[in-house]
This record gives structure tokens, sequence and C-alpha cells, in this order.
């Protein structure tokens, strides 16, 4: 373990940290971060820039997240951290057997079968009226503005859409799905990097939504469109369930590493992988960030981690298993013994790709915010609510159709979740909020970042800089080709299956702040993504 505090002393990377103190915003917009911090300039706290950011990412990258998303968030104020649970359940008439009638073996990923309530403006409204310190429609005006007027298209923003357009040509097929390719492909092609894209429905659905407290969204006329646009195409979700949907306030859940608290939100969201393998690699110890012992070490202890997510994460009502049994030393031990020389290969499903974004947010009070938000797979479920702008998400995709699996579908259930916001704190006091987006690659790239900020001493820019590997399945890894050839060579000769991933190749996107002891705030926005940090 380094000898100094990786909070306080800088280390060489390719860009700079940002330093600010009365507030940053950071996430993988430059449009969306620039407008949390307009809304701090304008005397709003963090959690009230965290929500306009999160509001401006559904206009500014469609590809990850819309307003049909579902949503996450670690809050500290006041000396306290607080979490919510704003992910929707299945509508109450889907089934199994339902499912299984109309010839599915397993979960689609496309079309109204995996469609959940729901959750991220019920989520905003939320914020805002327990934390916030500005009126949710100005909050909101931002990705308004945003809509109505349109917006330049980034670089990988661009390539995203053009990808996600071409594939849903394939895939998409029927008219439920027209409304999709009238709102995102309005020439008949995928909007490139420079193009303005515009979405006036998008805009009238985020006023409305602020104007009512997300009211008219889960009880009133968009509720009413949804609902009708659902019954049209043989779709389960109505009214009702989202006039019963209501977010949760959560306890977060931790562990202790290395006198570092690391803390996440609990089932039915996937944080718990990462704290179950972080539990383990602490009864190691590291020297080295770029070593076969430690890429060995870290890839085992998270398959191993996996193997226990994939099998109980869950609705926390229909878990087989207690989160403080798995999160016990002894049961991080008995695991722990487990890692040898050689690969292993645990009972673990494959974990498919996924798409997300991720915002930090402090202000110079003290508020801090990791939020997280996600419609799934790209765009979702290929469905647009016809005259909204609303993309509905694909959660349901999780859920199993085996009825003895922990995961199985049912009505009135929320699914295992990819997406998971992070916090750290150390001795009671607030560190601050990390995260990476990215499907299943979420735990892993936290479990990186931890170790690069606590083991390595890496400040927040260079811990998202630093190269990352993925286990994908079995013993599959995929590496970053920055990692040095003869690790890969090495950890070949471990029993790893290794390839090389060229781009972004799916090792998420990851935004850091952290309050360093002098009281600056330190943040760090990820190089694989089109990301700012806009600091005050």
């Amino acid at each position: 373990m380094v000898e100094y505090d990786p909070l306080t002393y800088p280390h060489p990377s390719r860009r700079m940290a940002v330093f600010a103190s009365r507030g940053a915003v950071a996430t993988s917009q430059p449009l969306a971060a620039q407008a949390g911090l307009r809304i701090l300039q304008q005397g709003g706290n963090a959690i009230d820039a965290a929500v306009a950011t999160a509001a401006c990412l559904t206009v500014v990258e469609p590809t990850s997240n819309g307003i049909g998303s579902d949503s996450f968030a670690l809050v500290w104020t006041d000396g306290q951290l607080h979490g919510i649970n704003s992910s929707g359940p299945a509508p109450a008439n889907i089934s199994i057997q339902k499912l299984k009638n109309e010839g599915h073996e397993e979960m689609p990923r496309y079309g109204w079968a995996p469609v959940t309530v729901p959750g991220a403006p019920a989520a905003w409204a939320e914020l805002s009226r327990r934390f916030g310190q500005m009126p949710l429609s100005e909050v909101l005006q931002p990705a308004v503005e945003y809509a109505e007027r349109g917006f330049p298209l980034s670089p990988v923003l661009g390539s995203a859409w053009n990808r996600a357009a071409l594939r849903y040509s394939d895939v998409l097929k029927g008219e439920e799905f027209e409304s999709w390719f009238d709102t995102f492909t309005p020439d008949g092609k995928a909007p490139e990097a420079g193009d303005i894209w515009r979405s006036p429905d998008h805009a009238r659905t985020l006023a409305s939504i602020g104007e009512t407290q997300a009211e008219s969204f889960y009880r009133g006329d968009i509720a009413d469109r949804i609902d009708s646009f659902s019954r049209v195409h043989g779709g389960y979700l109505r009214k009702e369930d989202l006039a019963d949907f209501q977010p949760q306030w959560v306890q977060p859940i931790s562990i202790d590493y290395r006198g570092f608290e690391v803390w996440e939100i609990p089932p039915n969201g996937q944080g718990l992988v990462a704290l179950l393998a972080l539990n383990i690699l602490k009864g190691f110890d590291f020297s080295v960030r770029d070593s076969l012992s430690t890429y060995h070490r870290q890839i085992e202890a998270i398959k191993l981690a996996f193997a226990d997510g994939r099998k109980y994460i869950t609705d926390p009502d229909d878990m087989s298993v207690e989160v403080e049994g798995l999160l016990s030393e002894d049961y991080a031990a008995e695991r722990r013994k487990l890692i040898g020389s050689r690969a292993l290969e645990p009972e673990a499903g494959e974990p498919p790709s996924g798409d997300t974004v991720y915002l930090a947010a402090a202000d110079g009070d003290g508020n801090m915010v990791s939020f997280i938000q996600s419609n799934y797979m790209g765009f979702g479920s290929g469905l647009v609510v016809p005259d909204t702008g609303i993309s509905l998400q694909n959660r349901g995709h999780t859920f199993s159709l085996d009825p003895s699996h922990d995961n199985s579908l049912g009505p009135g259930k929320r699914t295992y979740h990819t997406i998971i916001p992070g916090f750290l704190t150390r001795n009671g006091e607030a560190v601050g909020p990390f995260g990476v987006m990215g499907g299943f690659m979420q735990p892993q790239g936290h479990v990186q970042v931890v170790m690069n900020t606590v083991d390595f001493g890496l400040n927040p820019q260079a811990a998202l800089d630093a190269p990352r590997w993925r286990w994908v399945r079995d013993k599959e890894v995929s590496l970053e080709t920055q990692i040095p050839d003869h690790l890969a060579k090495l950890l070949y000769r471990r029993g790893h299956d290794v390839s090389w991933s060229l781009g972004s190749g799916g090792f998420g996107r990851g935004q850091i702040i952290w309050k360093n002891e002098k009281g600056a705030l330190v943040a760090g926005s990820e190089p694989r993504a089109d990301g700012l940090v806009a600091a005050w």
C-alpha cells in the first residue's frame, strides 16, 4: 500500500485533475455538466445541479438514457449519506406464463415485454422536494432549452447513435417502433457528430414534469399517453402501474476498505458485487498496480463476486440470502481461499453489455451527489411514446423466466439492476462520489477505481485514465491496449483467456469528485467519453 495520502498528493496523468472550491459537476457530456454548473451559479445546491444534469443528459445523450429511465442516487448532506432507489417494477399484469404463451423462452430485449415502470422523473422530483433549493421547473429549464433549440452531437455520442440506428433498423419491425425512428432518425438516418438534433416533444414533456413535480408523468396526461400506447400495441404497462410507483429511500450498504468506507445502494442494484470483490481483495497486499498478481487477484475476486451477485441479487423481498451474510468477514475469507495461481471458472451468467449515464456533483456547502440513470442497452426497448420524446427502458430484460431463480419475472417485482452509484467516506467524513457506467462493467470499474485511489494513490483523473480490464465470461478477460503486452502473456499463462479490445471496448465511463483534507474539490472525468468537469 502506498505511503502517501491519495487525496492530497498529485499523480502524473494524461489530463490534469480539476480543482474547485464552490462547486463541480462531472459527467459524460460537456453541455450537461455546464447545465449543472449553471444551476449552482444561480443559487442551487449540489442536489439541484445533479437533477438538472440528469435531465439534460436525457436530451444530450439519448443513446444511454431518457425520460423513461430508472435512476439511483447517493446524497451526502448535513453529515449523512442517503440512498434513493428509483427503479420501477414490472407491470402488475405480466407473468412468466404469459410470455411463454407468446413463445418466449427468455426475456426479450426489445418491445413491450421488458418495459418496466420508469423511475427517473420520480427521482428528480423526490430529490428536489427533499433536498433541493430551487423549484423543479427552474432546475429542468436547461434541459428544456436544449431540447427546444437543439444541440450539436459530440463525437462519441455520434458514433453510438449511428451504431444504434443501424442495429435498430435490423431488429425493430412493427408499427409500435415507428415513433423511435421518427424521433431519433428524423431525416431517415442517424445524426452525426456536429449535426444539430432537436426534440420539441421532449421539451414539452420535461416542462410538464417540472411544472407538476412529475405528477403528469405518473398520474396525469403523460400517464394516459403511455397507457394508451401500451394498450394499442399489446403492452403490459398501465396507468395504474405508474400511479402506484414511488421512489424508495434506502439505507446504503458499505464495507471498510483499508480505512475507507465504500458505499453502494443495496439490492436490487449490483453494487453488492463491487463490495463482495473488495471485501475479498482487502485480504491481500498490493504494492504495484501494473503487476501480474494485482490483475490476477482482481479478476478472480470479481468473478467470485459476480457468481454470487448473478445468483442472488433481485428485488430484496425475493432474495434468498441476507446482504449482511454475503458481506461478512468470514464469508469473504472463505471466498478468498478459492483464489490460487490459476484462473477459476465460477458459475456465473454471461454478462451482456449496457449503456448508462453517470454524474457526480458537489457544492461549496458540503453537499455531494452520486447519481446514475439508464435506459439499459442504449436507447432501451426501442419504444418511444408518440408526441412525448419518452424512450422507454428495457430493464426487464435482466429477469429470468426460470421460476426457481431468485430473479425470476413477477408482477410488481424489481429486477437485478446494473446501474450503481458509489460513494467514499473516511472516518465518517465525506470523501466524495464516484461511478463507472456501462452495464456489467460497473462493479468491475468500481473495484478498479477504488483500488487506484486507495491502494495506488492516484488522483481522480489518473484513477480514471488508468487502463482497465473487463471480465467477460468464464475465463475470458478483455484488456485495454494500454495494458503492457508482457502482463497479458503472463495472465494467459495463468489460465486466463485474454483478448484485446480497441476503443472504449465496454470498459465503462466514470466520473469522480473527491474532497481533500484542505477542503478543496478534486475532480476527474472519463477520457473514454466526451466528458467534462465543470467547476466553480
